[in-house]
């Protein structure tokens, strides 16, 4: 799995904001605190679970990995597969395959990376509150993000953003193509203990592993 089809994500459909939205203050607020929360760390790990849907095409696929991430840098593992992210390049290892795939990271990418769930707000989208609600016993607040540029293949992200500690709950991605991702985060760790060979793919671990430089 490339970092793309991940992040397709890569972290919601077809309803749209209105035209005439602008910037919520009361969605910023929200927002703004959920940023401070996660740039406060060094890093954070999590469990999650991502559903993908298409309902017109009768799709429903579920999968569960864990991530870390440390600024713009992050390690996934999920469904036998790993995506390394570094902030200049992106492995993607194939267990069954031995096989990893080396990649320029794309900061320009539409997709949602993990590494910009908390800052992607800040540009080329616009934020708008939609309501507070209980999600699994847990107050929320709910925000949906759409992007100014129209030919971004996103149509909207929708937010849960948890009241008592401004972390991210989940999030859903609508997509151009009829895909829905839903994204649910558990057992969020603050500061977990990283390394410098984290964020980095080691050959030396992984004997006779195929090497694919897509650069």
């Amino acid at each position: 799995m490339t970092t793309k089809s991940f992040l397709l994500l890569t972290l919601a459909a077809t309803l749209a904001l209105p035209a005439a939205a602008q910037q919520d203050p009361k969605a910023g607020k929200i927002l703004d605190a959920m940023s401070a929360k996660y740039q406060a760390l060094n890093a954070f790990g999590a469990n999650f679970t991502q559903t993908l849907e298409n309902p017109s095409a009768k799709v429903k696929q579920n999968m569960s990995g864990d991530i870390l991430v440390s600024g713009k840098k992050f390690h996934l593992k999920m469904n036998g597969q790993e995506v390394i992210n570094d902030g200049k390049t992106t492995w993607t290892y194939l267990k069954n395959e031995n096989e990893v795939n080396i990649a320029d990271a794309d900061a320009d990418s539409q997709d949602m990376s993990p590494s910009q769930i908390y800052t992607m707000y800040k540009k080329g989208y616009k934020y708008a509150y939609v309501q507070q609600a209980q999600d699994g016993g847990e107050a929320v607040d709910v925000i949906e993000l759409t992007p100014e540029n129209r030919t971004n293949e996103v149509i909207k992200v929708r937010l849960k953003v948890r009241k008592k500690d401004q972390t991210v709950k989940s999030w859903q991605m609508y997509k151009k193509n009829g895909n829905q991702y839903t994204f649910n985060i558990k057992n969020f760790k603050p500061n977990p203990p990283i390394t410098a060979s984290t964020f980095a793919f080691d050959k030396a671990e992984h004997k006779g592993v195929k090497v694919v430089d897509l650069r």
